[in-house]
């Protein structure tokens, strides 16, 4: 898909301002600046998931991210998007979310996030030994040191934690 041209690309780049500022009604207001043909453009689409992730509204999240999955197939972020959604979603969960993003594995071998993610799902479900098992393939195909700083600050992870440290 073409980039955003401005003006459209400077409402982007300030929302994406506001929402690292942390000002989500900002961010927002940015977002609704950007005419409507441009909403479902998959850079529209990415930030809007983050200001409605930010506002908690899963179910918008859930919606806008299996959008960015229909517009942007070949990228994981929606699909992460999409599991972290499902994962909050009052209808969804840890299972749902792990019954997503599983075979996305396959999709995107050498993307060390979505094993990450999985092995979170996994301890949360209870199995540390296949939750051990991706996060080693989680560092296996990204930063070791940064997988494991990030391991050691995600609750998700508390399992392992005893094991993380000695890595």
């Amino acid at each position: 898909m073409a980039a955003l041209e401005p003006p459209q690309s400077h409402y982007l780049s300030a929302a994406e301002g506001w929402l690292e500022l942390g000002d989500i009604p900002e961010a927002r207001a940015e977002l609704a600046r950007i005419p409507a043909e441009f909403q479902e453009h998959p850079e529209v689409l990415k930030i809007r998931w983050a200001v409605i992730a930010g506002e908690k509204d899963w179910p918008a999240a859930f919606e806008i991210s299996g959008l960015l999955v229909q517009k942007e197939p070949k990228s994981p972020c929606g699909w992460l998007h999409h599991a972290f959604a499902m994962r909050r979603m009052p209808q969804g969960g840890l299972q749902a979310a792990w019954d997503f993003l599983f075979p996305v594995l396959e999709i995107f071998p050498k993307v060390a996030i979505i094993p990450y993610n999985l092995a979170c799902y996994a301890c949360q479900l209870q199995q540390v030994d296949k939750a051990r098992e991706l996060f080693q393939r989680a560092l296996n195909a990204g930063n070791k040191e940064q997988i494991k700083q990030l391991a050691l600050d995600d609750s998700d992870l508390q399992p392992l934690w005893p094991e993380i440290r000695q890595l």
